[in-house]
């Protein structure tokens, strides 16, 4: 049996089309298109779509995953990893109707957190557009961001769920 080197292209019977990433005596690491990163053992059943044997042109796993965040960053609109607070990892947060015969909705708190951090970063994404807009005069700038800030201000309850301060939102400030 012939090790495949990095890069190689496989479709594998359990997760799909991948390309090896890194490779160890008994395993491949597998990016797959569908499922992600996997490590599979080197004897597993997959069909070889293009083998790639020549050690000069491998690429460590950390090239291939800097290269990937690199550009997941510059085609989302998210601007940056956030991290829940501690406190918050693995709970859940229950929505109770007050009519007693309806059901109770459960969500966990990382769910509902990363909702949160996509309204954040969508209403930043909004800002910058309004700011680069050369359809809009100054003053029309300048209410449509006094809206966005006071946009902010209204999520500001949700600032106890992030783990670092630079995170949060910041409304109007008081003088």
């Amino acid at each position: 049996m012939q090790l495949l080197g990095i890069g190689s292209r496989i479709n594998h019977t359990e997760f799909g089309k991948g390309v090896v990433t890194n490779v160890t005596s008994k395993h491949y690491w597998v990016t797959f298109m569908e499922n992600g990163l996997e490590t599979i053992g080197i004897d597993s059943d997959f069909e070889v779509i293009e083998g790639v044997t020549d050690e000069l042109d491998t690429v460590s796993f950390s090239d291939v995953e800097q290269s990937l965040i690199a550009i997941l960053r510059r085609w989302s609109d998210t601007s940056s990893l956030t991290p829940i607070a501690d406190k918050w990892k693995g709970g859940s947060l229950v929505l109770t109707p007050g009519d007693s015969s309806l059901s109770s909705k459960e969500i966990t708190m990382d769910t509902f957190f990363h909702k949160i951090v996509m309204v954040r970063d969508r209403i930043r994404v909004m800002e910058q557009k309004i700011n680069a807009s050369k359809n809009l005069d100054d003053q029309e700038k300048v209410d449509l961001q006094q809206y966005i800030t006071r946009i902010y201000g209204s999520l500001t309850t949700f600032n106890v769920l992030f783990k670092n301060q630079s995170d949060t939102f910041v409304g109007e400030r008081t003088k």
